[in-house]
């Protein structure tokens, strides 16, 4: 890689690099990038003398939309040990090494000692170091934690908020919502989202309770509620649960959300549980795939006693998704959907992001030929290079 710079004044980037894959391979090897979006794309694009550009030469490396991470503990997870297990906050640079350019936030177990507005603040604070960061209000209980004390209003007024979760079900940590109360947060959150013109999606922590996605099922069958408008993850937990969400995504037309589990245990692999959904027949646009990065990873006995916990990383889920292409499960393309196009179209960003495209958000990673990200652009700024020290 070599960088060229045309002057001290505001430049745009011009990335030249061997492939591009958006996540279709296009023809084109250039990217022209101002203004936090693409502006141009081509080969061998000739830039009138005089404008203030920098060029990247990047020819042995491949151009990918820059990873989404729909599942982020950004201000750390955890807690079920007591305070002395809580985990950690996340880092812009942590983000961004894994080639991933926008995260959206959860609250998990802890809403006492973190709060959505601690979650705001961080959300905010990255995206002051360049991530595209959002988050999700709420959090495991219900009635779920808000920033204005309504969910409506959260999704209406509060830019960064583009849904409701993680809300627990099928988990003894959960607060046992009632399929009533259910059915009442997942429409306030529609409602609420079509006010504020967003997807507005309710983001579901599966446990590995014996009614699996039996209020899920329920919701879609017995209310109005589309499909698109309630994502559950963690569906690879267990074998079993698994099964279940193959059926539930082949019956209601649905996405899943698989986890990058460091340690799957009693579950599958990320990869192991997208090969097997794709053997049940499930579409590959109808999975994405998330990390729950800072996240615990708590162990628990038989009758829920506290043994032990991991703090999950990012690392998992792009070695995870490698995989799947190295070993020929997916072609590139379609396995950049599972943490690209999909998950934007999942969270209602598919108009600006998951693409290379003219007019789209210039959030763009490159890879090397083992699909390592090398580094991370964020609206046109690179935000991880490889080769920096910093």
């Amino acid at each position: 890689m070599t960088l060229r710079d045309g002057g001290n004044a505001e430049l745009m980037t011009l990335l030249r690099v061997g492939a591009i894959f958006s996540p279709e391979r296009l023809e084109a090897t250039d990217i022209l990038m101002a203004g936090g979006k693409i502006i141009a794309l081509g080969n061998d694009l000739d830039i009138p003398k005089g404008w203030a550009i920098r060029v990247v030469e990047a020819h042995g490396l491949t151009a990918v939309p820059a990873f989404i991470d729909q599942h982020v503990h950004v201000t750390g997870g955890g807690g079920e040990g007591g305070c002395g297990t809580r985990c950690p906050e996340m880092s812009a640079r942590e983000i961004a090494a894994m080639g991933i350019g926008t995260v959206v936030g959860v609250l998990g177990t802890d809403s006492i000692s973190r709060s959505p507005a601690d979650l705001l603040a961080k959300v905010r604070g990255l995206r002051t170091e360049g991530i595209s960061a959002f988050m999700y209000t709420g959090a495991y209980r219900v009635p779920p934690p808000t920033l204005t004390g309504d969910i409506q209003r959260d999704l209406a007024w509060i830019p960064e908020v583009i849904g409701l979760g993680e809300i627990a079900i099928s988990d003894h940590r959960s607060s046992q919502p009632r399929q009533d109360e259910i059915e009442r947060i997942v429409s306030d959150t529609r409602v609420g989202a079509m006010l504020a013109g967003k997807r507005g999606i309710c983001h579901f922590h599966l446990g590995d309770g014996k009614r699996g996605l039996e209020p899920l099922r329920r919701l879609l069958s017995e209310t109005e509620i589309p499909a698109d408008q309630v994502i559950p993850t963690h569906v690879n937990r267990h074998k079993t649960l698994l099964e279940e969400a193959a059926d539930y995504a082949l019956t209601f037309e649905a996405s899943v959300d698989v986890t990058a589990f460091e340690d799957a245990g009693d579950g599958l692999s990320s990869f192991d549980a997208v090969s097997r959904l794709l053997e049940r027949g499930v579409p590959p646009e109808r999975i994405t795939m998330s990390s729950d990065c800072n996240g615990s990873l708590p162990e628990f006995d038989a009758n829920g006693a506290y043994l032990g916990m991991k703090v999950a990383k990012n690392t998992t889920l792009i070695a995870d998704w490698q995989r799947l292409v190295h070993e020929g499960v997916l072609p590139l393309e379609l396995a950049l959907g599972l943490i690209t196009t999909n998950v934007a179209r999942v969270l209602g960003l598919h108009a600006s992001k998951g693409r290379i495209a003219i007019g789209f958000a210039a959030d763009v990673t490159l890879v090397d030929s083992e699909l390592q990200p090398q580094q991370t652009f964020v609206a046109g700024k690179c935000i991880y290079d490889v080769t920096s020290t910093e």
